[in-house]
């Protein structure tokens, strides 16, 4: 699951249920410049619940997806859902070595992973010293079963790309934090919460960050999905028809009342759900700030009713704002899919390192 270090770009894979998005980064000094990106669309049922179930579909659109891009290099990271991936912080005797502690992972796996050592892929990171015993260390451990792995790596292969790492979807969103947070106001204090509300076709998912780390998520099962079958029952169009008049308009008059109004209604309540959740569960950090992410969150309305719902700012995720762009890049385009390629621009993100 380690990346294979490249004086060149890399590619972030992002396959969801609705599109795959690939985008390619590269170092520019202390920043980072996007130098080919690419989405496609999937045919339903391709990939549900972010496990690939038609891989000749995926394959199919991420080659489409490739080919228009271009990107310069062929080295690929890609993302394991997270409720694929087991993590868990061990602590070790600070005396283990690197080899010494995979050695005792392997030896306790049953302690710390539920299913069968020969069907896992794992990997760690060494977080330091423990905060209370100096004699110990911390240790990120990282797990899912082997066949995740396989399935987005072959996904790859057949797609003509070199996988240089599996991530997890929420290291990588985090990684994209790093973009977001320069958002939000300068006078943010770090320990602010801030909540990341990332709206896809079939799931919205709810993060709050604490210091750049998830401490909170809760994922509901709706999407911009149901406002495109809506429309699409409604007026009597195909899924492609609904999709391109949500987002392009031309809709009839009653559009904006009995069909938006009502979408737009649940999912500020299921954000607020989500919101009272996480104080339920005994968060004592206010949530002060929300940053909405996919391809449903740009809408328009939305980030206005939550702002007025929660009495936060509500600002929409673009973490390409302070990135350069390459000239045959069409930077408005760039701009509208932005909020939709968190998980990708994370990964790639992973170039250098």
């Amino acid at each position: 699951m380690r990346l294979r270090a490249s004086g060149k770009g890399l590619v972030g894979v992002d396959i969801t249920s609705a599109t795959v998005k690939v985008i390619e980064l590269k170092r520019a000094g202390s920043h980072y410049q996007v130098e080919s990106y690419a989405v496609r669309p999937l045919r339903e049922g391709a990939v549900i619940e972010r496990r690939i179930r038609d891989m000749s579909a995926v394959v199919d659109a991420l080659k489409r997806a490739v080919d228009h891009a271009r990107p310069g290099s062929r080295n690929a990271a890609v993302a394991v859902p997270a409720s694929a991936a087991i993590t868990k912080t061990l602590t070790l005797p600070a005396s283990l070595d690197d080899d010494e502690i995979e050695a005792r992972i392997q030896l306790e796996s049953d302690k710390h992973i539920p299913f069968p050592f020969s069907e896992v892929a794992f990997d760690f990171q060494r977080l330091g010293l423990n905060s209370r015993y100096g004699d110990q260390q911390d240790v990120l451990l990282v797990a899912c079963r082997q066949q995740d792995v396989n399935q987005l790596t072959e996904a790859l292969l057949q797609a003509g790309l070199t996988p240089a790492a599996v991530d997890v979807e929420t290291f990588a969103m985090e990684r994209a934090f790093q973009e977001l947070r320069h958002q939000l106001p300068s006078d943010e204090g770090e320990h602010e919460c801030v909540a990341l509300v990332d709206i896809g076709a079939t799931m919205n998912a709810f993060h709050v960050l604490r210091e750049g780390r998830v401490t909170y998520s809760r994922d509901t099962v709706f999407g911009g999905r149901q406002l495109t079958d809506e429309i699409r029952n409604r007026y009597g169009l195909s899924l492609e028809e609904a999709g391109l008049a949500k987002k392009r308009g031309g809709l009839p008059d009653d559009y904006q009342r009995s069909v938006l109004d009502p979408f737009l209604d649940t999912l500020v309540q299921q954000v607020g759900r989500s919101l009272q959740l996480y104080y339920t569960a005994g968060r004592k950090q206010e949530v002060r700030r929300m940053i909405l992410a996919g391809g449903t969150s740009v809408l328009p309305g939305l980030a206005e009713r939550l702002a007025e719902e929660s009495g936060m700012e509500v600002v929409i995720a673009n973490p390409f704002r302070r990135m350069k762009v390459n000239p045959r890049i069409d930077v408005p385009t760039l701009a509208s899919d932005a909020p939709a390629m968190l998980t990708a621009c994370g990964l790639a993100m992973r170039v250098g390192k």
